[in-house]
Formats: structure tokens, sequence, C-alpha cells
């Protein structure tokens, strides 16, 4: 952890920023490694502390012994002071994007009391950036939690045939996943077929799987809080022409895309390399998302590869390269990975069958 409090506190100097309020609980586990819900980091140039309540100050004695635990209890306006006092911040980063406005008022409210003369500054994103770039101990764990949606995919694979329902097989991936190692999963399993399949977002139904119809398949595992995302279009029985067209036309974006993305482009660069192929193909329309997103603490975080993002892919971010076709009224295809960009080129972390059944 004290690699990623030099390189944060690098980034504070740049932004001449006192010290950083950390509120999103991602990045707390990220700095310190405390687990719980609930809480705060306050970290300078001398100082690392975590605020929290009564419920998990054992939990962070354990799992933050290079933190001085504060504890809290009421409101802000009770401990704020206590926790800032002889700091000498003038300039305090908060998490514009996780904190709350009602926190920031009582915040406010509590700084104008005491006659601290702290401004509360947003941070723009410093942590997310931070966290893009994985160090050897998280892609271990995320090579470990490919390796766990992998295995439940192989596993479950067999019961995949005409009549099971799409919230049955779904409970089967998720029980495997749990039976292979999984911690808790970072999102629900997605089993959508036929026209169900239109939704990149679908709910598991009732429905009953079918032949010669796409059955999309997106389900992700998580090993020490960092998750895995895969997904794989199967088809059970003889397909039609239309479902082998556009499945090509897919998976030609998303290899395509995996043999050209190259450190240094921009995410829209790199979500332009799939997107090509498809548009080329008349499906233009019919990808309405991005190419791609990273993984890691959350599901869905840095960098960000679809159109208008502008932040350079670097070594050692990890993300999925997810490229889909959707046909409203008819279903749709998405083929994904979980990838690792590594000496300027992407190395696959999920490595489940992309063979047609």
């Amino acid at each position: 952890m004290s690699n990623r409090l030099d390189g944060l506190r690098r980034r504070l100097v740049e932004s001449e920023f006192d010290a950083i309020l950390v509120s999103q609980s991602e990045n707390r586990r990220y700095l310190s490694g405390f687990t719980g819900s609930d809480g705060f980091l306050l970290i300078s140039q001398d100082r690392a502390v975590l605020a929290t309540d009564f419920r998990y100050i054992e939990q962070a004695y354990a799992e933050a012994p290079s933190f001085d635990i504060f504890r809290i209890s009421g409101k802000i306006s009770d401990w704020f002071p206590k926790l800032s006092n002889g700091s000498g911040i003038r300039k305090l980063g908060f998490e514009e994007k996780d904190l709350s406005f009602d926190t920031h008022r009582q915040l406010t409210t509590v700084i104008g009391a005491i006659n601290a003369k702290i401004s509360l500054v947003p941070t723009g994103g410093i942590l997310e950036s931070l966290r893009a770039v994985k160090d050897e101990a998280e892609l271990k764990l995320l090579e470990a939690a490919a390796a766990r949606s992998d295995a439940a995919l192989d596993e479950v694979l067999p019961y995949i045939n005409p009549g099971i329902s799409e919230r049955e097989l779904a409970w089967r991936l998720e029980s495997a996943m749990r039976g292979n190692g999984s911690d808790p999963l970072p999102f629900e399993t997605i089993v959508a077929s036929g026209s169900n399949s239109t939704l990149p977002h679908a709910k598991p139904t009732d429905k009953a799987l079918a032949e010669g119809e796409p059955v999309v398949i997106d389900l992700g595992a998580r090993v020490g809080g960092y998750s895995s995302d895969c997904t794989r279009t199967i088809c059970l029985g003889e397909e039609d022409s239309t479902l082998r067209r556009i499945y090509d036309i897919v998976l030609g974006a998303q290899l395509t895309a995996m043999a050209t993305l190259q450190a240094g482009m921009t995410g829209e660069e790199g979500d332009r390399l799939g997107r090509t192929v498809i548009s080329q193909a008349g499906y233009e329309e019919s990808f309405g998302h991005g190419l791609g997103h990273g993984i890691g603490l959350a599901p869905h975080e840095e960098p960000r590869l679809g159109p208008n993002s502008s932040k350079i892919i670097s070594n050692g971010m990890v993300f999925t390269i997810e490229p889909g076709i959707y046909i409203a009224g008819w279903g749709g295809v998405r083929i994904e990975d979980t990838v690792v960009l590594e000496e300027g080129k992407v190395r696959p972390l999920t490595r489940a069958s992309k063979a047609w059944r």
C-alpha cells in the first residue's frame, strides 16, 4: 500500500493539494486495504488517517495497519474539527463524484463554524486515474478472477440445452463461480436468449432457451475484491444465416481490436478499431455502447474505450473489449474478454472458448 500512497502524494503535490478526503469505497480499499462500508481517509504528505465508526474499528486496525485509526461518531460537526485540528490544511481535495451534496454542505458548515481556512476543492478523479494502472499484486487477483469465471462456464456448458430457463442457467453459473472460489459476484449474471438478447443489460427471465436463437451469457467472478468480466454468445442447434453472419462480424471486430490496440492510443481511438469493422458491415447503428471499460476493484472503472474518450491507454491497464450488435425484434450478439495491456499489446485474461455450440 505504501507505493500507492506515494503515488497519490505525488499527485497531490502536482495539483497543489495539502490533503485529500477519500470517501469512495473502492478508493479507500485501494489505498488502505480497509473493506468496511463506511469511513473516510484523510491523507496528506505526513499523515494517513482512517476515520470510521465503532462497527469497523477492530476491522480497521487489522486491515489498515499502516494508517492511524480515528473513531468517529455523531454528526460531521462532532468529529471533523478533531480530525483536522492542527493539520495545517488549506486546500482539501474531495471526491466530487462520490461525496453527497448533504455531506459537502455539512463539511462547509463546520469549516465555517470553526473558522478553519480550509477550501474544499474537487479532486477531478486523481485516484481513479491511479487505479487504472494495475500493479503486480492486482494483476494476480484479476487473473484469478478470470480463471474462476472461465472454469464456471466450462463446468456449466453441458447443462446449456434447450428447455433450461435463463434464470436457472444464470443461477447455475453463479453457483459454479462461488463453488470455484469466487467472492460475492461483482454484478448479476446475464443470460439473455432470443429477442431478450437485444438488451445489453438484460435480466434473466423464466424464458426457456430454444434452438436456433442467440444466447448471450455475461458473467464475472471476484477474487480479493478484483473482478473479471466475460461474455459469450452461443446457439443451440442449427443457427439461421443471420445469426452466423452477425456473430462473425462481432468476433471479427473483437479480434481486430485485440490485435491492433496499442499503448498510447486514446480510448476513442481504441473504440474505433472495433467500431469500424461493425460500421463497414452496415451495423453502425446497432452498436450503441463503448468497446470496453476498465475493470478492477469496481466492475466499471477507468479507462473507458468509447466515443469521446480522450484518456490515454497505457501499459498495466486492465479493461474489457466487448463489441456487440443488437437488432430489435431479432436478438443480439456480444463477445467480451477482460484483457491487460503489456509491452504495448493486449493479453487476454479471460480464456473461455468462443467455439460455436
